[in-house]
């Protein structure tokens, strides 16, 4: 019976794995790539660690001849030890400093980037950034594809960017590719949203936003429920506004493929990651409208950026 449930298991294990063996050494990884050359056990995956035995304090100890390194977990105290045989002791290996929380959405997201933070909330299973991305130098001209992330600040004054996030062209957000639901410039772990994700998300929110494909204004509340209420940040009268959804949109504005800043306070703008022929889609939410606006328009204009989580 033993022997079936371990045949079984390896099954299982091979069936999400991929076990590739060779004269260098074994990877198991999920894309079948070969283990790398100076290893002799590669493991590689983007969202699981490598777990070691957990054994009780006196687990170790009984442990007869063990081998020099042996790695173990304790669950005594919550530490790893490596058996030195020279000493014929196990050793307490030693943590650094630094710490790293698991992210749970609705809980700020740090960037490690450059140290800034983000709110974030859930809807209805996706998980977005609750305000604007704000990555990248101040520049008030174009952007290009130098290896450097820059924005641009309403006004050409970086404290909007302090406050509002930055502006972008959609090739810069993109990270100068064009495969949507990309990266971009996003956290790892975050891409830029495509226009079918946000669809998902406005149609929650305001189920008469029931058309994908719909231009122009839509819905009835889907655009209230994602401003921010008040006047810190919008024009009255800041129609149908509730933040309802705890996405918290300001009124931030836009930059014109010209150079000219716009609709501060009146208007946000939004890009998505999917294009329409040389165009791309956004969203508009305005100070005057409860809706939401959906259309395509040139690459080079300098919107605002919400992440949402892979």
């Amino acid at each position: 019976m033993k022997t079936n449930f371990y045949l079984l298991s390896l099954i299982f294990f091979l069936a999400i794995f991929h076990l590739n063996v060779n004269s260098q050494g074994v990877s198991i990884n999920e894309d079948g790539s070969d283990p790398d050359p100076t290893a002799i056990l590669d493991l590689q995956s983007t969202d699981k660690g490598l777990l070691v035995p957990r054994l009780a304090y006196n687990q170790i100890t009984d442990i007869q001849n063990p081998a020099n390194g042996l790695i173990v977990f304790n669950t005594t105290d919550n530490k790893y030890y490596a058996y030195l045989e020279g000493e014929n002791a196990w050793k307490e290996i030693a943590y650094g400093t630094s710490t790293m929380t698991p992210f749970e959405c609705g809980n700020p997201l740090t960037d490690p980037r450059d140290g800034q933070s983000y709110a974030t909330v859930d809807i209805n299973g996706q998980c977005w950034m609750a305000e604007n991305l704000n990555i990248g130098t101040h520049n008030g001209g174009y952007q290009y594809n130098d290896g450097q992330i820059t924005k641009s600040c309403m006004y050409n004054n970086p404290n909007y960017c302090d406050t509002h996030g930055g502006l972008y062209q959609w090739n810069e957000m993109m990270n100068w590719i064009t495969t949507e639901g990309a990266q971009g410039i996003c956290p790892d772990g975050w891409h830029i949203p495509t226009d079918y994700e946000i669809y998902q998300m406005e149609n929650y929110l305001d189920p008469s936003v029931n058309n994908p494909n719909q231009t122009y204004w839509r819905g009835n509340i889907v655009g209230g429920s994602m401003k921010e209420t008040g006047y810190s940040h919008w024009a009255g009268p800041n129609t149908g506004a509730t933040n309802a959804s705890g996405l918290t949109i300001f009124g931030g504005g836009y930059r014109s493929y010209s150079g000219s800043y716009y609709s501060y306070m009146y208007a946000a703008t939004l890009w998505s990651s999917t294009q329409y022929g040389s165009n791309a889609y956004y969203r508009e939410l305005s100070y005057t409208q409860a809706r939401v606006y959906r259309n395509q328009l040139t690459k080079n204009f300098f919107f605002s950026v919400r992440c949402i989580k892979e």
